[in-house]
This record gives C-alpha cells, structure tokens and sequence, in this order.
C-alpha cells in the first residue's frame, strides 16, 4: 500500500495507475471490440465517439477535483479545451496527408489509432522533460510564453490557406529514399514482402499506408511545440498536462471523422486559435504586474471558453452562405 502512495512527478503512483488504467482500457476496446475490422467510419458513428470520448474528458475532471481540488480541475478543463482545439489544426493537415497519400477511409482508422499510441509516448517524453527544465529554471515559462504570444501573432496574421506542400517534404523524400515504397495501398499492411527488382529476392515494401502513419506522427511533433508549452503556462503540474493532453488527443481520431468533412465552416476559428495563443502567453506577465502568484484559474477558463465560443460563432455566420449554396 505505501508502494501506491509514493510520488512519480509530484502525484501518488495510484492515481497515475487510475489514468493508465482507463487509457489502456480504452485502446483495447478501441482496437480489440469496436474496431476489430476494417470499415469505413460515417460522421454519425465519428459523433457518437466524439462525444463519448469527450464527455469522458471531462468525467476525468471529476475525479481531479476528487483528489486535488477547484483550482486544478479549472486547470484541467482549460488545458483540455486548449488541446481539444489546437488538433483542429491537426486534423487539416492529416486530412491532406490522407489525401497525399489516397488512403482509403476504411484504412484512416488504422492509421490514426496507431498514430495515437506513438503519440502518447512522445507527448510523456515531451512533457517529462518539460517538467524537468520548469522545476530547475522557473524562467523557462518565460520563454514559453514569450514563445507562444510569438506564434500567435504570427498565425494572426499570416495566410491561412497555404497548404503544406507534401511533394517536395523532406521527410517524405527520405522516406523513399530509405525503404522500398510500393506504389499503392496494400490492404491494411504497413510493410509487404515483394521480390527485389534488381534481385528478384523477397526484400520488405512500406506501403503508402506507413509513410501516411510516420508524417502523421512528425505532424503531431511540430503541433506538440505549440500545445504543450500552453498547456505548461496553464499549470505546471506534470499530471494535469499530461492527462489533459491524453484525454484532447484519445478523441482526435473521432474528431477527424466528423469534422474532415466541414473543416471549411470553421475556417474563422484559426484567428481565435491565434488570439488565444496570445492570451495564454500573456497571462503570466499580467499576474506579475498585477502582482498575483498566478492568473486566476476561473478567469483563464472563462476567458478561453469566451474566445472559442467567439471563433465558432463567427465561423458558422461567416460560411453560412457555402451551406445555402450546397443546399
């Protein structure tokens, strides 16, 4: 019993095995009783999963404020929503990656869900060493924010309609470069055995599928220089960033089902995802000159509802007219 109460990062080993425990769950009814075969995922199915993994999110904070009080399930459900809204960046871009790459709808979830567990590890890498530089130098939040405000003004504005061009990626050219790559989708196979055209011996193929399942992984990486420092300028407790982000991102793969097909109808809210950048960076200057110990937490939660319900708002008036045209 004292084992389980002993400290990993700040937090008991039981409640770290409570998360665990509902995350691996989770992935083995995802892969093992819902998805056991390869189908094509309507908006009407992705909805009722969004849903079920964003009421479970949010259930999660139930049990923060169990163990840890008001104050971190503020900071929780802020980070939450933070993350919850930066992967619809992420979803435009696996969209394209998807379509790069002709990956079949029936095979889109294989990819994802495979690309969820390389990010959990990733994201625990990330955040462990962020935790490390923030409890040895304070002034790194500092840098985060200053970071952060940066690229919120940078996103406000630049264009927003550049796609990512995918041809001529370094990551994609080394890729070809380093394996065999079969021209086309081999079922659900990230790698096939076919004869060498030079030997004519068996040698390993990576699919298409594979080189879609890496970008998505490197598109996560550049994406996770952003969240994860706003998410250490809401709280620097290693357990509410890391949960928040595992819970935002456990629902990405449902979220990219119901909402691949209407990214355009919020196409307005990237300008409030930059606004909120630049709101969260800002926040540990204004608690210094205010002279708080931190921004209030109920304030940055009601502030970062206030500035996506804005952009959301805004997006569906303005593309109101695409639905009419479409209708």
């Amino acid at each position: 019993m004292d084992m389980l109460t002993l400290l990993f990062l700040g937090t008991p080993l039981w409640m770290w095995g409570v998360f665990l425990f509902l995350v691996i769950g989770l992935l083995v009814l995802d892969l093992g009783v819902f998805n056991t075969g390869d189908h094509e995922i309507g908006v009407a199915e992705s909805l009722k999963m969004s849903a079920f993994y964003i009421a479970l999110g949010l259930g999660f904070s139930g049990f923060i404020w169990w163990q840890m009080g008001g104050v971190a399930t503020a900071q929780y459900l802020t980070a939450f929503v933070v993350e919850k809204t930066l992967a619809l960046d992420n979803i435009f871009v696996i969209a394209l990656i998807f379509g790069f790459f002709a990956v079949p709808r029936m095979y889109q979830h294989r990819v994802l869900f495979w690309g969820i567990l390389g990010v959990i590890v990733l994201r625990g890498i990330m955040i462990g060493l962020g935790a490390t530089l923030v409890a040895q130098y304070q002034w790194v939040l500092y840098v985060f924010a200053v970071f952060l405000i940066l690229t919120g003004v940078k996103m406000l504005f630049s264009s927003h309609d550049k796609e990512p061009d995918l041809h001529n990626n370094a990551l994609v050219k080394f890729l070809k470069r380093r394996f065999h790559v079969t021209d086309e989708i081999e079922g659900n196979d990230f790698f096939v055995k076919k004869p060498d055209p030079k030997t004519g011996k068996l040698v390993n193929y990576a699919t298409p599928l594979f080189l879609a399942l890496v970008m998505v992984e490197a598109a996560d990486l550049v994406f996770a220089v952003d969240s994860v420092p706003a998410v250490f300028t809401i709280t620097t407790d290693p357990f509410i960033v890391y949960t928040s982000n595992i819970f935002a991102i456990l629902g990405l793969r449902a979220l990219y089902f119901a909402l691949s097909a209407v990214l355009a109808r919020f196409a307005y809210l990237k300008y409030a995802l930059s606004i909120l950048l630049v709101f969260i960076g800002s926040k540990i200057f204004i608690a210094d000159l205010m002279g708080w110990a931190k921004f209030p937490p109920m304030w940055s939660l009601g502030i970062t509802f206030a500035i996506l319900t804005a952009g959301v708002v805004v997006s569906l008036w303005k593309t109101r007219d695409t639905v009419a045209k479409a209708a």
